[in-house]
Parts: structure tokens; sequence; C-alpha cells
């Protein structure tokens, strides 16, 4: 099976070519302007340029009203739409429908009773994110660098399309496709050396340890 992988909240050239370099399916700027990794929509489609052909390139929002994504749409040219707020099913169909780009829904999750969240956007989100719950106080929905309980996603039902993210580094990676056996991960603070700041090394040993877990399981 092939495996997606989500480099996200990419703002500067040497992370975006080590993200490409490493075989990266999707590449993710952040439009949040709380978050370390924020760039402006304009920054975004210079450097999306060169994912073009390459990966998709996905705008990460979280609760965006009808302004700031026509903007974004306009200026960056994404090749899908990331909701990672407290989006409605409604809302999600209202983006869906505006801008004729695919969706993929951002749900946190800490325990198997959280993925009956995902039921009301069957038919709407074209993909999922599943991604841990925030530590309390965090004013970031995501890029906290913690992980869930992955064992829990097992019992998904084959066909939800969906990407794993929260807490994922090169250590661990294995554990999480060991345990859940994703179609596709998003990972972010973990190829950082601070909060926002890629580090090509640690996306290079990220692609490393992928590609070592997924033989070891092969074999």
């Amino acid at each position: 099976m092939a495996l997606d992988i989500k480099i996200c909240g990419l703002k500067t050239d040497r992370a975006l070519t080590a993200a490409l370099a490493g075989g990266a399916s999707h590449v993710g700027f952040i439009f949040f302007t709380k978050s370390p990794r924020y760039v402006e929509p304009a920054e975004a489609r210079r450097l999306r340029e060169a994912a073009i052909g390459k990966a998709k390139a996905v705008a990460v929002t979280v609760d965006a009203g009808d302004t700031l994504l026509d903007e974004i749409v306009e200026k960056m040219q994404p090749d899908m739409l990331q909701l990672h707020g407290s989006e409605t099913p409604e809302r999600a169909a209202e983006v869906k429908t505006r801008y004729g780009l695919p969706v993929m829904k951002a749900l946190a999750v800490s325990a198997a009773a959280d993925l009956e969240r995902i039921k009301p956007f069957v038919g709407i989100a074209d993909r999922f994110l599943f991604d841990a719950k925030p530590p309390k106080g965090s004013e970031l929905p995501g890029g906290n660098g913690v992980a869930f309980d992955w064992r829990i996603l097992a019992g998904l039902d084959a066909g939800v399309d969906y990407m794993l993210s929260g807490g994922l580094n090169a250590a661990n990676i294995g554990d999480a496709l060991r345990f859940a056996n994703p179609p596709g991960i998003d990972i972010s603070s973990g190829v950082e050396s601070a909060p926002g700041v890629k580090d090509p090394a640690l996306i290079e040993q990220f692609f490393r340890a992928v590609r070592a877990a997924r033989n070891t399981r092969a074999a």
C-alpha cells in the first residue's frame, strides 16, 4: 500500500526542498496567525511553485472566514484545503462547494469514542486528519508534538481515508505504522529544531526512518 506523507508548516526553500527530496506526497502551509509556522498567502504561493507536479500543496486553516479563504485560494492556488478548527459539516460543505477543492477535515482524538465524530463528515470531507488533542492552555489546534494511542485507529472502517498526525518523529514512526497502518501520515514539530523552524536534516532522518519501518514490515 502506498503511503502518503505530508510535511506541514513549511516556511523556507530549504525545508521544502528537503521535503520534496524525501518523497513527500503533500506539503502543508499554515494560515493561522498564532502559529509559529504561519506564512503569508503570497509567500506560500512562491514556495509551492517548486512542488507543482511533485507534491500536493495543502492550505491549513483554522475556522477561517470566506474573506481569508478567498485570499488564500486566489494567491496560493492550493490543491487542497485543510480545516483544522471547529468547522461543522455544513461549513465544510460550504467551503468545498465555494472553491471546488478537496477538503481534509482535522479531528482531535484521544479515545476510540472520538472517532464517532467522523460520521457527519462522511461524504463531505475527502479525507480526515487525526491529531492529538491539544495540551491544556495551548492556543494551537495542532503542531503541539503530542501523540495519542495509535492503536485506536486499527478499528476504523477500511474505507476511511485519513492521515495520522500528532507527535510523530523518526524515533516513533515505526510504532505508528505498525499499530495503525495509516494510509497517510502528517508531521510538523517532529522535524523541527525549534518551534516553527524546520530542520532539513531532521526531515531527511524522518524519511529514512519511514523507509526502514516499511522495509521491515515488508520483509
